[in-house]
Order: structure tokens, then sequence, then C-alpha cells
């Protein structure tokens, strides 16, 4: 599959099935694309493709099958969009290198892994965190039932990147006060075990 370059391959492109809920198109909008003018379209659409499909069906169809409605945030970015996004003030987007085998899809990290990352707001966590509930509790759900990669999660409307990679680190990482830092991460005491006390009242 050739890199994308015009608007009928990248339509073409849109319409490929990742899973049963979820279409290429669902992840390629980007408002810095849009605002700088730039084409969101993948150099090697095949790997971009598998790293999709990785991403939908093993983490965002049991999200979407347990919790309801996914919001895609911001997903796939090619290469010329992301390094924008790095130079945009404040920062948007983390350099290229770091987000290879995350947001930029189609290329593999420094270690030769393919991954992918989306930024996803889940109404349902919106409406357990205005409750009362913690966004710990959605944290350590993933952590205890989906093969993840990396968690991040930020302030507004409790948005988090999810990312699937080959080779996954499962780590967790929060950008909301006061608890700013990791909540777990490979050699932490509370990376294994049962965490079931905290999603007790979760969709079964």
């Amino acid at each position: 599959m050739r890199a994308i370059r015009s608007r009928s391959q990248l339509e073409e492109f849109g319409r490929i099935r990742l899973s049963n809920n979820f279409f290429m198109r669902d992840f390629l909008y980007s408002e810095i694309a849009v605002t700088e003018r730039l084409l969101n379209a993948p150099d090697n659409p095949k790997l971009a493709t598998s790293a999709g499909e990785r991403l939908c069906q093993e983490l965002l169809e049991p999200l979407n099958a347990a919790f309801g409605r996914i919001a895609i945030r911001s997903a796939y970015r090619s290469c010329d969009v992301n390094e924008r996004g790095s130079q945009l003030k404040p920062q948007k987007c983390s350099s290229n290198e770091k987000n290879y085998a995350s947001h930029i899809w189609d290329r593999r990290d420094s270690e030769g892994r393919m991954g992918a990352a989306a930024c996803i707001v889940i109404p349902w966590l919106v409406d357990h965190y205005e409750r009362g509930g913690r966004w710990q509790d959605m944290a350590w759900w993933i952590h205890d039932h989906l093969s993840y990669s990396y968690l991040e999660f930020f302030p507004k409307r409790c948005a988090f990147n999810i990312q699937w990679r080959e080779d996954p680190e499962r780590s967790v990482y929060s950008h909301i006060a006061p608890d700013r830092g990791y909540l777990t991460r490979s050699g932490m005491a509370n990376h294994v075990g049962d965490h079931s006390e905290y999603y007790r009242d979760f969709p079964a």
C-alpha cells in the first residue's frame, strides 16, 4: 500500500474497518492538521493499519463493550502533523521520536516495536468522576483486564492516552492533581495483584 497523497486515496484509506465498531476515519481528524493545513495521512498505510487494528481490537473494543461510547480526541498523527504540534506554544505534542509506535502509528519505535495510541474520552467515566469517583478506578480496571502498554490521564473530562504496543510496558501516569505522577509501573509494589476494590461498582 503506497503512501497517501491524494484525496481519493485518503477517502479509501478512511473506509478501512479496524474492528467491529471502528474505522480508520475515526482516528484521522486533527485540529493541528486542519489549522496548519497539513495532510494527516501515513507514509506506511499497511503498518498504520496493522497497529490500529491491534489498538481497536484489544483495547478500544473491550472498553466500548463495557462502558459504551468512546469519543476519540486525538489519535493517528503523521510525522509532519506531530512535528508541528511539538513546535506549538504551549506544546501540544511530544517529539516525533517519542511518538513513534504511539500517536505516529506508521513508524516503529527505536527498538523496532509496532504500536498505536489514541487519546479518548469515555462519557461513562466523565459521569463517574463527577459523581465522586476517581480516575484511578478506570486505570486499575484497564490494568487488570486489558493488554495495554501505557495510560496517561489528563484533567479535562478525564481524557486519557491509551497505547497498544508490542512488548507492553504497562505503566500509568497522571497529570491530574493532587495525584500527578506514576500510579503504577514495572517495579512498583502495586503493579501486580488484584485491584478490584477500586472498581466494584463498574459494569460487569
